[in-house]
C-alpha cells in the first residue's frame, strides 16, 4: 500500500538492504539490484557513449563489477548504491575510451567531445532532489485510489516493468495505458493545486 510516506521504503534503506543481502550471498538480491537500477544506468550510459552497443556492453560490465564488489565486502556507503553504480559505469566508459584512444581508434579531436559530467550530484542538488522526492511521495499518497497510487509509484518511482505491474494488478497492456494516463492527470491536478 502507498497511502502514506512511511509505507514507501526510503531509497537508502532499500539500497542498504540489497547491499547486505548480496554480501550474504542472496542471488535473488542480485536480480533485484539489476531490475531496480538497470533502466537508469542504461539511460546514463547511452548519454555518455552515444553508442547503444557500447552502452549495452558497459551496462553488463558495470553490474558484473558492482556485484563482485558487493559479494566481496560491500561498499562504504550502502545507501548511495545508485551513485556507486553510476560512478562505476562512468569509470568503465572512460577507461574504454582511453584504451580506444591509445590504440588509435579515437582521434585526438574526439577528446573535446568526451568529458562526461560527473553523475554524482552535489550536496545542494541532492537536497533539492530529496525535497522533490518527498513532495512527489506525499502527492502520490494523496491520490484518491489505491490503484492510482500503486501504478504511479511502481512505474515511475520504483521503475518496475510494465508487464510485472499488469500481472500484479490484472491489467491488459492497453488498460494499463489508460489507467496510467488517468492517474497522471489526477496527479498533475494535485501538483498544480500544491504549487
Amino acid at each position: 500500500m502507498l497511502a502514506t510516506d512511511r509505507s514507501v521504503p526510503e531509497e537508502a534503506e532499500v539500497a542498504a538492504d540489497l547491499v547486505r543481502r548480496i554480501g550474504a550471498g542472496d542471488a535473488l538480491a542480485e536480480s533485484e539490484l539489476v531490475a531496480r537500477y538497470s533502466r537508469g544506468l542504461l539511460f546514463h550510459l547511452r548519454r555518455m557513449t552515444g553508442d547503444p552497443t557500447w552502452s549495452d556492453d558497459l551496462h553488463q560490465e558495470t553490474f558484473r563489477v558492482v556485484i563482485e564488489r558487493l559479494r566481496d565486502g560491500g561498499i562504504t556507503e550502502p545507501g548511495r548504491l545508485a551513485g556507486f553504480l553510476l560512478a562505476t559505469g562512468r569509470n568503465l566508459f572512460l577507461g574504454g575510451w582511453r584504451k580506444q584512444k591509445r590504440r588509435g581508434e579515437r582521434d585526438v579531436a574526439d577528446a573535446a567531445e568526451v568529458d562526461p559530467a560527473d553523475p554524482a550530484p552535489g550536496q545542494l542538488a541532492r537536497m533539492v532532489r530529496e525535497e522533490e522526492i518527498r513532495k512527489v511521495r506525499r502527492l502520490i499518497g494523496e491520490l484518491g485510489t489505491d490503484r492510482d497510487r500503486q501504478i504511479l509509484f511502481r512505474f515511475y518511482v520504483a521503475e518496475e516493468e510494465k508487464e510485472t505491474i499488469c500481472a500484479d494488478l490484472g491489467l491488459s497492456s492497453l488498460h494499463f495505458n489508460r489507467v496510467l494516463f488517468r492517474a497522471r492527470q489526477r496527479f498533475r491536478e494535485l501538483l498544480e493545486a500544491a504549487a
